[in-house]
């Protein structure tokens, strides 16, 4: 770990570094290494490659997969229709506007994170007003 953080703080720190694509291929790398110790054995996943059931082994009872009921899915979106209709839509304005003026400056912004989601903003709402000032990332840009 410390060797990564040398190689990092060379390259001009984290943002250079991400730019360069050097964490990304750090994790490619481990991910590469990690598999072929798996296909190599040296690496033990039980049932993946040791410990398998052989050919004619009793599996056990079937465990069914979970299904979930579509009315929970209906009154959480009923109550975000509450909570939406109960707020101040000024005050909500008021609070994202307040969350993008912090983003773009270069003030904390848990204190205005804070403020919205006391206000009831929705993640979703949030992240929105972020994504508008900060953008949105995409590997290799």
């Amino acid at each position: 770990m410390h060797e990564y953080l040398e190689r990092i703080d060379r390259m001009g720190g984290a943002v250079a570094a991400i730019e360069r694509g050097y964490p990304q291929r750090e994790i490619q790398n481990a991910a590469f290494e990690y598999q072929q110790r798996v296909e190599t054995g040296q690496q033990v996943i039980v049932g993946v490659n040791r410990y398998r059931m052989q050919d004619g082994e009793q599996k056990g009872a079937s465990v069914p997969g979970f299904r979930l009921d579509p009315r929970i899915e209906q009154t959480q979106v009923e109550r975000l229709r509450e909570l939406r209709a109960g707020r101040s839509a000024t005050a909500v304005e008021d609070r994202l506007l307040r969350l993008r003026e912090t983003a773009r400056g270069s003030d904390n912004l848990m204190p205005a994170i804070l403020a919205a989601a006391e206000n009831y903003e929705t993640v979703g709402e949030i992240s929105a007003a972020m994504r508008s000032i900060f953008g949105e990332y995409t590997e290799g840009t």
